[in-house]
């Protein structure tokens, strides 16, 4: 009798250009202040974040440009705004660390997932620098290199 397998993908939704458009550099784990609507929409995996980012505002962090579209059978006394901003939950360490290269590096936050944690829904974002067009070419011309590189070597072995 085959046991029915788990999957260990925790992951609700991914900014996959995030790392195209920024250097990303440090890593942050932040907890959401969500609303029961939201969180029933994120079980059903009605979440955008592919243009969102973490904004810094009165010494609290919050994440704008998130879309949580609501269920139709929502409740109808509940108003859902699927846009609205959403605090962040992080310490006072991180907060004080992510506030200084904001304000004096110019850093950006970029928000690149949102997963399970157990039965929190955590945000992953890190603080990056925008890229020229310049950047994003070099790295495409590295990428391509490093796959040359692979099928040269795996020929080479091959030879021999």
């Amino acid at each position: 009798m085959a046991k029915k397998q788990k999957s260990n993908n925790n992951t609700i939704a991914q900014n996959k250009k995030a790392r195209h458009n920024y250097t990303l550099s440090d890593k942050f784990e932040a907890g959401m202040s969500l609303q029961g609507w939201e969180i029933k929409s994120i079980r059903s995996g009605k979440v955008n974040i592919s243009d969102c980012y973490v904004h810094i505002k009165d010494g609290e962090a919050y994440l704008l440009g998130a879309e949580i579209m609501p269920l139709n059978a929502a409740s109808s006394h509940v108003v859902c705004d699927p846009n609205r901003d959403r605090k962040l939950l992080l310490n006072r360490r991180e907060l004080e660390q992510v506030t200084a290269y904001v304000e004096r590096d110019g850093y950006s936050l970029i928000a690149t997932a949102m997963y399970w944690k157990a039965c929190w829904v955590k945000l992953e974002f890190f603080i990056g620098k925008g890229k020229k067009d310049h950047d994003k070419r070099s790295d495409i011309k590295d990428r391509e290199w490093a796959v040359d590189k692979g099928r040269l070597m795996k020929n080479k072995n091959l030879e021999r």
